[in-house]
């Protein structure tokens, strides 16, 4: 099944019949400000993604790479797009030109962005020691090409290179023959219990190699939380080295190589751009603007980062509790689900642009509940991180059952959206109990009880397509529990104790960053406009159409301060207290529409589409958030 759509943004077609697509992704493009993305080569969805990392840590240092660092520490096969918590950043591989530093914890190598560059599927720099480093990737093999500037090089493999949360809990490393090594890092970290295996091939014959930090050797072979591989081989041709990455083991990461034993470097980054330029292709707009389509079509592009890839070929994988096992629902398994972030416009956009992968992605899902008990909040190489609020894959899943999108279970579905509304962790007991979330039993009181409101709605819109009456009504009622935080007095969503007292004192600039606020990275202003399920009864709480009109134009009017001694970071790209840097906002203005004044809409959404996305590295105005901010400029 192919679907395009069409958007016609100007009067003169910038792409003629023989010309690409790929040449307006910029994957530079929000590496800088606080996009937290990265530049490296990556196919879409794909295991592997092959980056630079800095070598530097923080919260602008989440992908392992910002536009303000001028070092590079490694090149590793795994990261995050856009998220605001660091980890990943596995199997690390470092080109040097002497042995000098091969026992260092960090090798920091000094860089000029003139000598780098990126596009879809590719990237390159010279460092400057010399090396140039070329890198590409396929789905689950990373393709690196070194040109050294001498007879002999050194490539440095590191098990305990890490950024912010994460850190090793063990290495190993092992010379299998002259041009083969294999190795794991398990970690821990936002995602606990993490395991990644590798295998790597050498175009060369490893002429000698040393171990370091390590706790435990044999001739060939070396482990602990810190090991390190140096290795030695004859340079007067390019060094190609492929690597290739498995969740189970390093006999199926070796089995995956073997697979790609015939794959040449220049091949490999031809099929990349290819399979980006059918991405890209399945929206097509015409304008003369070429800034516009290179944000446009970088957005697109950063929609098919996540989620990705975690089980191998035959469908294996590991858990993060040691359960070998297969997925059988589908072709592949992935991980990576932000569903805070991205069930606003990701995956409503995936109905659209991926009806292929889509039922692949559901079924992940559904095997996340089978495997840990409970659908994902955030999943994170199969570890629940119960990050952020919400039980959010309940509104992914009904959005594709309500649209009628096949290949998985919709019973199997419902019990475990089900399964959801009744945990007995997150608040939902209190939830129950109060029809809201009291705020002297748990933090985010607020924005837990409108999401889980909404989440509650889109399970009896299923009930009712599925014919189950009695769920239907009672998921219906706890659908209406936002009104139990509604404050007439001051038109505001605000917290209530057990008593079923307004907590005072109350101030709607107030920011509180942690887990005792009453809204989760935000204030009352950003999150009290999350009722989209009910917009005519949110209305009519403020006694009409036209005042709650006039709340939404107070809030593109309100001043752009935080009030707070711990603000949120996270709440950027402000106008008036419309906060678009974050996702909370993300829903507001098409409340316009809904309530009969579409004009509005219209400007504040040019307003946004024109300010809050720009070219270059600091042209996201917050966290990417694996796609999300890309997805409702799409």
């Amino acid at each position: 099944m192919k679907q395009f759509v069409y958007l016609l943004l100007g009067l003169w077609p910038i792409v003629s019949s023989g010309q690409g697509l790929t040449r307006f992704v910029d994957p530079f493009l929000g590496t800088g400000g606080h996009g937290h993305v990265y530049p490296g080569a990556v196919v879409p969805f794909g295991m592997v993604q092959l980056s630079p990392d800095n070598g530097d840590e923080g919260w602008d240092w989440c992908s392992g790479y910002h536009y303000s660092s001028s070092t590079i520490a490694g090149f590793s096969h795994m990261h995050l797009s856009g998220t605001g918590i660091g980890d990943w950043c596995d199997i690390s591989v470092l080109p040097l030109t002497d042995t000098q530093q091969i026992r260092q914890e960090k090798i920091r190598i000094p860089f000029s962005h003139t000598n780098e560059s990126a596009k879809p599927g590719y990237y390159a720099v010279t460092l400057s020691n010399q090396v140039k480093c070329e890198l590409t990737a396929n789905e689950r093999t990373g393709f690196h090409r070194y040109t050294f500037p001498g007879k002999e090089g050194w490539l440095r493999f590191d098990m305990g290179f890490r950024i912010n949360w994460d850190q090793s809990t063990n290495g190993m490393l092992q010379v299998l023959n002259d041009s083969t090594i294999v190795g794991y890092r398990y970690s821990t970290g936002w995602a606990k219990g993490q395991k990644v295996y590798f295998a790597a091939r050498f175009s060369s014959p490893i002429k000698n190699y040393v171990f370091a930090d390590d706790t435990a050797r044999t001739d060939n072979r070396a482990d602990g939380k810190l090991v390190k591989l140096a290795l030695q081989f004859a340079t007067t041709q390019p060094l190609l080295v492929k690597v290739s990455l498995s969740t189970v083991g390093t006999t199926k990461a070796l089995q995956e190589l073997n697979r790609n034993q015939a794959q040449q470097f220049n091949a490999v980054y031809r099929q990349a751009d290819r399979l980006w330029e059918r991405e890209l292709q399945k929206i097509k707009i015409t304008t003369k603007d070429t800034a516009l389509a290179t944000r446009f079509y970088t957005s697109v592009y950063r929609t098919c980062l996540a989620p990705l890839l975690s089980s191998d070929a035959d469908g294996a994988y590991q858990t993060h509790d040691n359960k070998q096992l297969r997925f059988t629902k589908g072709k592949h398994k992935y991980t990576v689900f932000s569903q805070w972030d991205v069930f606003r416009a990701l995956h409503p956009l995936f109905t659209i642009t991926q009806p292929e992968r889509l039922p692949d992605m559901l079924n992940s899902m559904l095997q996340l509940y089978e495997d840990n008990g409970l659908l994902p909040v955030w999943d994170l190489s199969t570890w629940e991180t119960n990050t952020m609020t919400g039980y959010h894959t309940v509104p992914i899943l009904a959005d594709a059952i309500l649209k009628n999108i096949g290949g998985f279970d919709y019973n199997k579905a419902y019990e475990a959206m089900k399964k959801s509304a009744f945990q007995q962790q997150r608040g939902t007991p209190a939830y129950i109990q109060y029809g809201y979330v009291p705020q002297d039993l748990h933090g985010w009181s607020v924005t837990i009880t409108l999401e889980y409101a909404f989440d509650d709605w889109c399970i009896a819109q299923v009930a009712r397509k599925l014919g189950k009456t009695a769920d239907y009504q009672l998921f219906v009622k706890r659908a209406m529990s936002y009104k139990n935080l509604f404050d007439a007095q001051t038109g505001f969503m605000r917290s209530k104790n057990s008593n079923g007292r307004f907590t005072e004192p109350f101030d709607p600039l107030l920011s509180e960053h942690g887990f005792d606020g009453q809204y989760i990275e935000g204030t009352a202003w950003q999150h009290s406009f999350f009722v989209p399920h009910d917009v005519s009864g949110f209305a009519q709480l403020f006694g009409g159409k036209a005042t709650l009109i006039a709340k939404l134009d107070a809030l593109f009017a309100a001043p752009s301060i935080l009030h707070g001694s711990n603000t949120s970071a996270d709440v950027t790209g402000l106008i008036g207290q419309y906060a678009h840097g974050n996702e909370p906002s993300h829903h507001i203005i098409y409340m316009y529409t809904a309530l009969g004044a579409p004009a509005k809409a219209a400007k504040w959404i040019k307003v946004v589409a024109d300010s809050m996305y720009k070219n270059g590295p600091d042209g996201l105005i917050g966290n990417d958030d694996c796609g999300q901010m890309s997805a409702w400029y799409v």
